[in-house]
Order: structure tokens, then sequence, then C-alpha cells
């Protein structure tokens, strides 16, 4: 019978507690990812219109005319509008979309007035919980990952710190619709069961690591990242089996990697398949334009005032750091985990938007929650190895609990928009707003999303589009 231990028990207990935090709204790029599950249940097919005239002004700055009509450069040689968005969250969702929809017309055919079109309550409340529950079983699943290497204490303080000191709060709680808690989830799942099989991996484990590493694709194509991890085990496999100090013959390796990849490339198929819908082309996934594969900006991804990484999660710094101290229980896998970071950080860098526009923090690092989790939990192990126990978690949990009450304060600014959400914001404007305004207005704000959320997020867009203009204003300067 499954059981859970003690921490795994808090963990959910502390899940259910913030679930009040969902915020059920589409918005941004969210319009984007949602508008794949929404077009698919209610019209059964790609059509986007409906969904980018309902989006929030934001979203259709740029994408709409003075009238409201789309403009003609928003769409493709096929027709339909350039929706370049994964399709990989909306497959996530559907499930429970589905018995959502079917709810609504059952209860619509009994009397109710409940508009069984995707946009209604309903709806968008069911993708917000369901995106909270993946970002909370992507922590439990990184949890039970660290604690394979580390003490359980460790594993849990580090799941808590990265839980609320990152960026995955604002994705998986303000921000529902975005794509990142998904990433989340699907990476620590493909971690998880590749290090479970890791070296004693059967054809049939080859090919499931190859769905889930599909679907980890489908949800977010930068993932394709964590492809590594196989890749690298495979090189050393093939390495060993050419020392002949392997079990496993080269031949064999190969045909296990070949299944490996047709597995794969069949849950990716919805991917390539609705590319060739939208774009003509299965190999066009519409961000083409915005790689140079130069990766100027790694300096910046990392302590840039403009989302840097380090600069705006500096719990995160520690993550990383922690990541050499992995290779004290599994030296393999705590140099693949670096390699898969550093990757990572080129591949970010090597990306134009590479700050994420409106983003808090680095959002796209959000993929890489069990990684940090792990590397996190590796350092308070090693706190612990340096001095005694006791000594290790008083100084483990006063770290962690000063940069959960900094993030959070800094997210109610950035949500609030006491700092800016696009481009650099001032650290001394940021620190004043710490200490002075963030305890006066915390309070209120607090309760007014709780009790007055709807007329709150108008509020919070229309500060949004008046910063936008701004920008575009001085831009045309």
């Amino acid at each position: 019978m499954f059981k859970l231990s003690k921490y795994e028990r808090i963990l959910v207990v502390v899940f259910l507690l913030t679930l009040p935090l969902i915020n059920p709204w589409v918005r941004g790029d969210g319009v984007g990812y949602y508008a794949f599950a929404r077009a698919l249940l209610i019209e059964h097919h790609l059509n986007f219109e409906k969904d980018w005239l309902a989006a929030n002004e934001s979203f259709r700055m740029g994408r709409t005319d003075a009238a409201g009509r789309i403009l003609p450069e928003a769409y493709t040689s096929t027709g339909h509008l350039d929706n370049h968005f994964a399709i990989g969250p909306a497959v996530l969702w559907s499930p429970f979309l589905l018995v959502t929809h079917i709810v609504v017309l059952a209860y619509d055919s009994l009397g109710g007035h409940v508009a069984a079109d995707g946009y209604s309550r309903p709806y968008i409340t069911t993708m917000a919980v369901t995106t909270a529950l993946y970002g909370c079983l992507a922590l439990w699943i990184s949890f039970r990952l660290a604690r394979k290497y580390v003490s359980e204490r460790w594993a849990f303080l580090a799941t808590i710190g990265v839980w609320f000191a990152s960026s995955l709060p604002v994705y998986m709680y303000f921000n529902p619709s975005w794509s990142h808690a998904q990433a989340a989830f699907v990476v620590a799942l493909f971690m998880w069961y590749w290090d479970a099989t890791r070296g004693v991996r059967t054809w049939a484990q080859w090919a499931c690591l190859g769905l889930i590493g599909g679907l980890m694709l489908d949800v977010y194509y930068m993932n394709v990242v964590l492809l590594l991890l196989p890749l690298l085990e495979s090189l050393y496999g093939y390495w060993r089996a050419l020392q002949r100090t392997s079990s496993e013959s080269f031949g064999r390796l190969i045909a296990k990697n070949l299944v490996f990849s047709g597995a794969l490339f069949a849950a990716f198929f919805p991917t390539l398949i609705t590319k060739k819908i939208v774009y003509g082309s299965y190999l066009t996934l519409g961000y083409e334009h915005l790689w140079s594969w130069t990766p100027l900006a790694l300096i910046n991804v990392c302590i840039s005032a403009d989302h840097g990484l380090f600069s705006w999660t500096p719990i995160l710094l520690l993550s990383v750091v922690g990541l050499f101290f992995v290779q004290r229980y599994d030296r393999i896998l705590g140099t693949y985990l670096v390699i898969v970071f550093a990757a990572f950080l080129y591949v970010i860098g090597s990306y134009a938007d590479w700050d994420g526009l409106s983003s808090f923090g680095n959002r796209f690092f959000v993929s890489l929650t069990p990684v940090f989790i792990l590397g996190l939990a590796a350092l308070f192990d090693s706190f612990a190895r340096a001095w005694d126990e006791r000594r290790a978690g008083v100084f483990a949990s006063c770290i962690t609990t000063a940069l959960i009450v900094w993030n959070l304060g800094l997210i109610f600014q950035w949500g609030t928009h006491l700092i800016p959400t696009r481009g650099p914001i001032s650290w001394r404007e940021a620190c004043y707003n710490q200490v002075t305004v963030v305890p006066v207005r915390v309070g209120g704000a607090l309760k007014a999303y709780l009790t007055g959320r709807k007329e709150l997020m108008r509020h919070i867009e229309d500060e949004d589009v008046k910063q936008l203009k701004a920008r575009q204003a001085e831009g045309m300067e």
C-alpha cells in the first residue's frame, strides 16, 4: 500500500492551503496555450480567431487594429493565426476540461445557464486548478528524487525553498494559463523515470522514457535540453561497450536508442501535426527568427536587472552551487546535471527574448525545478556534513526563510506594478519598496486578491497596458 511520509503529508497540506491563491484567468502567452485546448474541445478545429478577439488588451495590441479586427499579418500562409505556442499544456489540461465540458452540458440540459464555450468560469477555474496540481506534482516528484540521495529533511527544505523563492509560484498560481508549471512537471517526471531506470532500463522502459520525453517537448520546446540525460548516458554506454566493460553490446544499445527515438517521435506527433496545419510545415515551430545561436546574453541571463535568473531569484544560485555537491552521492548524475544546466543557459542566452519580456525572474528556467531542488538539497546536506545537524538545520532554514520572504515581496511588487513588469528594474527602488511599501500594502492587496480579484485583475491589466504604451512611445521618439 502506498503511504506518504511525514514530509510528503506536509507538502500536501501546504498545497491545499495555497489553493485559494489560484487565479482563474487567461492572459498573455496563456491565450495561445489555452486556445489549443478551447478551440479543439469546443469547435473541433484550429481556428483561434475567437481566442485572439477575446484576449486581454495587452495581448491584442499589435495583433488587432483600432476597430478590433485581426491584422492580416497575424495570419500564416495556411490562413491560420500565427499561434506559435506549444500544444502540450492543452494536452495536459484536456482530460479535466473534457469532464468540465460534459458537466456544463449536462447542467445546461437541466435548465442551467452556463456558457459551454470554454471561456466561462467552470472552464477557466478547471484550467487554473489543474495547473496548480501539475505544479504540486512537479514539486512532489522532485522531492522524491532528491530524498533518494540526501536526507528527507534536506529534500523537504529544498522543495519548500524552490517552491516559494523561485519564479514557480507566479506560473503555478498567478498566471496558470502559461506553460511553465506544466513544463516543470514533465521535466520532473522525465528526470525521475530516467534516474529510476538508469543502468537497468528494459526495452519497454526505453519506450516509456521516449513517450515521456516526447510529451516533455510538446509542453515546452526548450525542454529538448533535458534529452542530454539519455544522450550522455548512451554515449557512456557506447564507450563502455567498446572497452568491453559493459554487459550490454554496442548493437543492443543502438537498438534500444532507436526504440526510445521512435517513442519520442510518436509522442511529439501532436506538435508536428499542429505545426503542419498552422504553418504548412512540420518543422516550423514559429520561433526560428528569434535564435542566433551566439550566446551574447549569458551574463545578462544570470545577473541582469532585466529578469536575471540569480539577481531576481537568488536561491537558484545556491541550487546551482549545490549541483557540484551532487557528485558526492553520484558522480555521473552530478556531472550530467551541471552539463544540462550549462546547456540550458546557453540556449536561453542565444534567444532574442532571453529576458522573457513580461516575466517574473527568468521564467524559462522554471523547467529546471527538479534540477534546482536536487542541487539545493545537496547543498543543505553538505552543511550538515561540515557542521552538526542542528546548526546546519538552523542555518539552512534561516537562509530559506529569508529568501522566501524576499521573493514573495518581489512578486508582490511585480504583480502590482511597483516595479516594471518588462525591462530592467531599479534595485535601489525595489529594496526601498521591500522595506517601506510592501509591508504597508500587502494586507490590503491580499484581501482584494481573495475577495475582489476580478476588479484587481482589471486594474493590473490596465497598468500593464499603460506601461506597454509608454514603452512604445519611448521607442518612437
